[in-house]
């Protein structure tokens, strides 16, 4: 992979990665569109580390305070009560449909499940979801009310993003608002729970950077590092944006896009 390639999908990446929008189908569709090689999955997800790097920089406190409470349970019962306590064990418990669903599929995830089609349609259909999400929610509930059920109900839905397309952060925060958690609440837990199941599947990963076809481990270093920077501007944009904004923006992007994808695809400007 030439440098440049590196530059321009580490800068995608990062600046995908948080929007409500795919980043593993942007970087699919961008080489796709400028003609370049597929990146592919190893890619993808080892640039993620850099992501979930600024995810540790930007959330340090509360990861290091849920990390605290975690060690701070397993010796003391009385400690099980706190807030942190449980959003550790509620992150566990999300993370598991994923790790599971992702090792049963992983050939599929890393050879059909890429396919432009299948990209296309997923931005449009995650897209609709978002937008009757927001049509249907009370927006009522604060992160402190988060329930074993809302736990297991939003680790599903961070399951279907093994789809590119989906969107990791885009199903999370959906899920987040049909079970009516205002915007700001749905993202900040979608983002504290990508943290185990990115760097999981970027370690895992790891292997296989630097084969033959595939990106040499100096170009993904060098997309992983501007992913992070660019990942740290996108959380803080995000968070302050859905205070005040709905997710209409983000509905429109996908749906146009995926509608642009499929037109490329159908008439063999792109394959």
């Amino acid at each position: 992979m030439p440098f440049l390639h590196a530059i321009v999908l580490g800068i995608v990446q990062g600046l995908t990665e948080f929007l409500p929008i795919s980043s593993s189908g942007h970087l699919r569709i961008v080489p796709a569109f400028l003609g370049w090689e597929d990146p592919g999955a190893a890619f993808t997800a080892v640039t993620q580390l850099g992501t979930v790097s600024a995810v540790l920089l930007y959330f340090r406190r509360d990861l290091i305070g849920i990390v605290r409470a975690a060690f701070a349970g397993l010796r003391d019962p009385a400690a099980r009560t706190t807030q942190e306590f449980k959003l550790a064990v509620l992150i566990t418990i999300g993370t598991i449909p994923l790790g599971v669903l992702g090792f049963l599929f992983r050939h599929q995830i890393e050879e059909g499940a890429r396919s432009l089609t299948l990209i296309g349609t997923t931005l449009i259909v995650l897209g609709l979801l978002l937008l009757v999400a927001e049509r249907v929610s009370t927006r009522r509930r604060e992160l402190d009310s988060l329930t074993t059920r809302d736990g297991v109900i939003i680790g599903f839905a961070q399951a279907l993003a093994l789809v590119p397309g989906v969107s990791r952060s885009g199903s999370t925060i959906t899920a987040g608002l049909l079970l009516n958690f205002d915007r700001a609440a749905a993202a900040r837990y979608s983002f504290l729970l990508s943290v185990p199941a990115v760097v999981i599947s970027g370690l895992f990963e790891l292997r296989d950077i630097g084969e033959a076809g595939g990106a040499s481990f100096g170009a993904t270093a060098l997309a992983t590092l501007l992913a992070f920077i660019t990942g740290y501007a996108s959380i803080a944009f995000l968070l302050r944006f859905l205070v005040n904004h709905s997710t209409a923006i983000f509905v429109a992007y996908r749906v146009v896009l995926g509608a642009v994808v499929l037109v490329l695809v159908s008439t063999g400007t792109i394959a």
